[in-house]
């Protein structure tokens, strides 16, 4: 079957998983795409409602007002609505069928975003990651870390240096997390080892044999992680704002357990709710230093990265990470950047993990920021510093 089918402004490209609408990308959740796909390779009869429940979710229990909400999503992305009904119909009582007239097949060579080039991979349990490459030259592969977004980073300043300045010499490799961003936000399974084995799909699709290996925040842990259990495959570590325990596991005094139960409470009361005071208090320890335009635009990722549901989920498993045994397991050089004066995760947890890993160099940054914004000292200062351990790598 022809990967790529034309239909009216449309082309569905079912190998690359795109699809492009007036010349423009057009970018959907996995689950989407594949409700798109179903119905395209079956389009010579109807649907039922039951064929698309297994051929998406297999044994998952899935509602139907979860595939109602995505055949709506993918009428959205194709042009149509649910009056016209010009691409999928709705048959009463039996389900649906894809009924736009296929003017046309191109080759699956459909030219990606300028700016990325996106795919999507499946994981051992089902759930679909999106991943991109941005740039040209040696590879450098970012972990993933909390409230990204592939499509969104580029026009976030909270993001959109770190993608650039990044990219700018190589080729950048990163992915949503589960539960985040493009990839699947319906996943039962959060632990911290299947995020290390996220990475192991991500950089495996890719055919990518040795690499050096970028980890931010939590991002940190799950490269430590991963380094330690694959050494032959990781040159070198890059961690910016690391920390080899989470919150209540480095907790020691009760205020500190109640400060870790209160961060968890505020996300179940606040996130994404527009005037939320749990959005400033959150945005102030990540970018104490940023402007208001920084904080605004750090709010406005929650919504667009992960549900509710999904950011408490995060921050359990954040605050239960331990990588404190498999630390002087890594057997590759590693570059720690942390900023001096962070209020997120204070810089003796930097201090910590330098003294664990056996080859590790620690940078201290003049900044109280948890991730660097690009008008601040520390930010080029961070840049020099990561360029000159890579092209030592090389």
């Amino acid at each position: 079957m022809t990967a790529a089918h034309v239909f009216g402004r449309c082309v569905v490209d079912t190998e690359r998983y795109e699809i492009h609408r007036d010349g423009e990308l057009v970018h959907v959740e996995p689950q989407v795409f594949d409700v798109i796909r179903h119905l395209i390779e079956h389009r010579d009869r109807v649907v039922t409602k039951t064929e698309l429940l297994d051929a998406i979710w297999g044994d998952r229990f899935v509602s139907e007002s979860t595939l109602s909400t995505r055949i709506n999503a993918a009428r959205k992305a194709l042009g149509d609505d649910g009056s016209a009904q010009a691409v999928i119909k709705t048959v009463f009582g039996r389900g649906y069928q894809f009924v736009a007239e296929l003017t046309g097949a191109e080759s699956p060579s459909i030219p990606a975003s300028s700016r990325d080039r996106l795919r999507f991979v499946g994981t051992g349990d089902g759930a679909r990651l999106a991943y991109a490459v941005t740039g040209d030259g040696p590879v450098l592969v970012k972990a993933a870390n909390w409230m990204t977004h592939l499509e969104f980073d580029h026009e976030s300043p909270v993001w959109r240096h770190w993608i650039d300045d990044l990219s700018s010499k190589r080729s950048l490799v990163r992915y949503d997390e589960r539960g985040c961003g493009l990839s699947d936000w319906e996943v039962e399974d959060f632990a911290f080892d299947t995020w290390v084995e996220d990475l192991r799909v991500v950089v495996d699709e890719l055919g990518l044999d040795r690499f050096p290996l970028l980890g931010i925040s939590q991002g940190a842990a799950v490269a430590i992680a991963f380094a330690a259990r694959n050494p032959e495959r990781v040159s070198g570590l890059v961690l910016a704002g690391a920390y080899p325990r989470g919150r209540l596991v480095r907790a020691v005094t009760e205020d500190d357990h109640r400060a870790a139960a209160l961060d968890l409470e505020l996300a179940r009361a606040g996130w994404g709710v527009e005037g939320s005071p749990f959005l400033q208090v959150f945005a102030s320890q990540f970018l104490p230093d940023g402007t208001r335009e920084h904080w605004d635009e750090f709010t406005a990722l929650q919504a667009q990265t992960t549900s509710a549901a999904n950011a408490v989920r995060f921050l359990e498993t954040f605050a239960h990470i331990d990588v404190t045994a498999l630390a002087p397991q890594v057997r590759c050089p590693v570059l720690l950047l942390h900023s001096r004066d962070e209020l997120r995760v204070p810089a003796e947890n930097a201090r910590e993990l330098a003294g664990l890993l056996p080859d590790a160099e620690l940078v201290s940054l003049r900044s109280r920021n948890h991730i660097l914004q690009a008008d601040e000292p520390a930010w080029p200062q961070f840049l020099a510093e990561v360029d000159r351990f890579l092209s030592s790598l090389d």
